[in-house]
């Protein structure tokens, strides 16, 4: 099981050298690993059919309590069957699409990094490495949304998802750990076998963060803006990345977690509200939208908006939906996006408008299509139907929420029909419109993956009892915690979400008549734009910039003194505030002995700070903080610490004869600073120094049972075989700052005799 998730980074290593050696094989010959891995899970099936889920562990870092365990049950089978069955038609369908293109090693390098990330999120079952793979998503994702680098829009797009989707992952990951000190665990297993997940002190905020990391992954308003944006991306990516996978990764967290954190009030609200608003807006947008890959987009938006109402809703009826709508959503739109992709191929454009007649040039491609667009649009005999019934059966028993969900789903679904209806019939009905390429039928690599999609979305419609079985009840029951008795048929009688299902297959059609109208009005709402949530992050993004280019002129202006002053100034805020909240004026505060030659040294260490700062001479200035210097590395051969004491001793000597070299031939202090400056100097260095002083008398005054240098003395001659105990110190326990400091003492030496040489040279000349 590993190995099938990082086979993915050993071919990724090896894919531009195989890509440049097979050539025109290079995407059939490489879809063999998907394909394999296709059939590695498909014999887990049985397995966790008769036996449940399997967790299988691999060790990481056993001294972090980090490993890489797999957990493999029915939800994570149908996510790694969907990553690398879909994955093994698009790696195919890559090859005839970017035939020729000179990045074609790069994409499939990127390509099966990101397929071997995403098969790492939905089998991990450590948090850590579950959050691992998922970043590594948003990544990959950057790269492959930005393949065409030298256009300033891709480039664009790119930064966009990737700032929004790891902003989320931010949140994500402290919710993670939240989640983590809630259930005692960082393996999800046993995190869900809790039963006080929901009695957490912090549930509200727990759930916000992964929900605010779940939602920007799976473009839920008012972060769906990236999306589409993404689809600068090339086709086989927006087919792979944007329908099939990774956009899922969002939901499939949120169902992972159901059982555990699901069934509460907060779930049920921020799910099912937001997911309907999304499910809404997705179809929306889709009908004002003429470009093949956009239309495709916002569908998108909108299946990853039901799928999280239905899992916000949390009824057995409504998880059982989301799995079938999950798999029906899956097959149709990678099918759909393909064909996209082949139609702009072939003709050279993606715009609606500017396509028709296609239908005998084309006639697989218009096939495909049709069934593809069946499946979206809910008619049976699809698979889609199936889901879109369940789906309205779903929101009708919803709790609380009942009728707003179900009016929402019903005015998207009308809408949905007719965007269906505009893809599948406009490009290929109607008088041929000339293109600005002569159109033809798309090779077979990139018709293969469509037709056995959109097939399997007819099979799976007619014999429901086949993904029922094998695929969609193993995912409800690790998404409901309990398996459920149910079957997937296409007829249940004339009933309610029947009469729904015509109402919008009606009124879609309807829409579809009208929908050159329609998309004119809609054209006129401009504001849509001129205020929706993209509008809102270039804001942010424009707020970001001021605000980096401010805190740049406040805090980095060049001037020393003011760096000096930012960070002792913080130091001791920061230092100070937490010392006297947590201590108050109960921190108890030991003494210091001192002895004579003690005191005279650290009065001349005094003195010459005071002199350094008020005297109006370069070179006395150098001399007195030498005096500093040189007072400190005796105060370390005092203490014990003549290693340090020589190491003060050689930097000091070298920054003395530095300053003295350059200095000397400078005129005396031209400008003081004024006597307010020097105040407010005076009263920071006070300040740090009076934090210092406190903070080294509340160290005193603990009582410190066991010094480590007792176990370094009781270590010495047992473990590194050495009697004098000086020695075994610093070359064998502290053996890299030993290493540091000869470091240390060869630059200074270095340096010495660079200024000697210099200087003999002066002479000379």
């Amino acid at each position: 099981m590993l190995l099938a998730v990082l086979s993915g980074f050993i071919l990724a290593a090896l894919a531009p050298w195989l890509t440049r050696s097979l050539q025109d094989k290079a995407g059939w010959v490489l879809a063999l690993l998907p394909a394999g891995l296709f059939v590695y899970f498909l014999s887990w099936v049985p397995v966790v059919v008769a036996e449940g889920a399997q967790v299988v562990a691999y060790p990481w870092i056993p001294g972090l309590d980090i490993s890489l365990t797999m957990l493999v049950d029915g939800l994570s089978l149908l996510f790694a069957l969907l990553i690398s069955g879909i994955g093994t038609f698009i790696i195919i369908y890559a090859g005839g699409y970017l035939h020729g293109h000179e990045y074609l090693p790069r994409f499939y390098a990127i390509m099966f990094s990101f397929m071997a990330a995403m098969l790492g999120v939905v089998l991990s079952n450590n948090l850590i490495t579950l959050f691992v793979f998922w970043e590594l998503t948003s990544i990959t994702s950057y790269l492959l949304i930005g393949f065409h680098h030298e256009e300033k829009e891709s480039r664009w797009y790119a930064l966009q998802g990737l700032i929004v989707t790891v902003g989320g992952g931010l949140a994500l990951l402290a919710g993670l750990i939240m989640l983590a000190l809630a259930g005692g665990s960082f393996e999800l297993h046993e995190i869900l076998a809790s039963e006080e997940l929901r009695d957490y002190g912090f549930y509200a905020g727990m759930v916000i963060l992964i929900l605010l990391g779940t939602f920007t992954k799976s473009a839920q308003v008012p972060f769906h803006f990236w999306l589409p944006n993404a689809m600068a991306a090339p086709t086989p990516v927006s087919a792979f990345l944007h329908s099939a996978t990774m956009v899922k990764a969002g939901v499939y967290l949120m169902a992972r977690l159901n059982p555990g954190i699901g069934g509460t009030e907060l779930w049920l609200y921020a799910l099912g509200i937001f997911g309907a608003l999304t499910m809404f807006t997705g179809s929306f947008m889709a009908l004002r939208s003429t470009g093949l890959k956009a239309v495709l987009a916002y569908t998108t938006v909108m299946a990853l908006g039901t799928l999280t109402m239905l899992i916000g809703i949390g009824t057995e009826q409504a998880i059982i939906a989301a799995m079938t709508f999950l798999l029906a959503h899956a097959l149709y739109k990678a099918a759909l996006f393909m064909l996209a992709g082949a139609l702009d191929h072939e003709t050279g454009t993606k715009d609606i408008t500017r396509l028709g007649g296609l239908r005998q040039l084309m006639p697989i491609t218009f096939i495909t299509a049709c069934v593809a667009a069946l499946s979206l649009a809910g008619l049976p005999p699809l698979f889609g139907f199936i889901a879109k019934e369940l789906m309205f059966e779903a929101t009708l028993q919803a709790p609380l929420i009942s009728t707003f969900t179900t009016v929402l789903a019903v005015v998207s679904a009308i809408m949905i029909v007719a965007m269906a209806a505009v893809f599948s019939l406009r490009p290929f009905l109607g008088p041929l419109k000339e293109t600005p390429k002569k159109p033809h039928e798309a090779p077979l690599s990139m018709l293969i993956g469509p037709v056995v999609l959109a097939g399997l979305s007819l099979v799976f419609g007619l014999a429901g009892f086949l993904p029922a079985t094998a695929l969609v009840g193993p995912a409800v029951a690790a998404v409901h915690g309990a398996p459920l008795d149910f079957d997937l048929y296409l007829w249940h009688g004339i009933n309610l979400p029947l009469m729904l299902s015509v109402l919008a297959v009606v009124a879609g059609l309807l829409l579809f008549w009208q929908w050159d109208r329609v998309l004119a009005v809609y054209r006129r709402m401009t504001f849509i734009d001129r205020f929706g949530p993209e509008r809102g992050y270039e804001k942010l993004m424009d707020g970001l910039v001021w605000l980096a280019a401010w805190q740049t002129r406040l805090l980095q202006n060049g001037y020393m003194r003011n760096y000096l002053l930012t960070i002792v100034l913080t130091t001791v805020g920061l230092t100070g505030w937490t010392f006297f909240v947590h201590t108050g004026s109960s921190a108890p505060l030991g003494t210091i002995e001192f002895a004579v030659h003690e005191i005279v040294v650290a009065g001349l260490v005094v003195l010459g700070a005071i002199v350094a700062s008020v005297t109006s001479s370069r070179l006395g200035a150098v001399a007195t903080l030498g005096m500093v210097g040189f007072g400190i590395a005796l105060l370390y051969v005092f203490f014990s610490a003549p290693d340090l004491g020589t190491t003060q001793i050689m930097v000091e000597t070298l920054t003395v004869i530095l300053l003295v070299l350059v200095l000397f031939r400078l005129p005396a202090f031209q400008n003081l600073s004024s006597a307010a400056a020097r105040l407010r100097d005076a009263v920071v260095a006070l300040s740090l120094g009076g934090l210092m002083t406190l903070l080294i008398l509340a160290v005193n005054a603990v009582e410190v049972t066991d010094r480590i240098s007792d176990q370094l003395v009781a270590w010495s001659y047992p473990e590194a075989h050495g009697r004098n105990i000086v020695n075994v110190i610093l070359v064998d326990f502290r053996a890299l700052d030993t290493l540091g400091e000869i470091f240390v003492v060869g630059l200074a030496a270095i340096g010495v005799y660079a200024m000697i040489r210099l200087r003999a040279e002066d002479r000379k000349k």
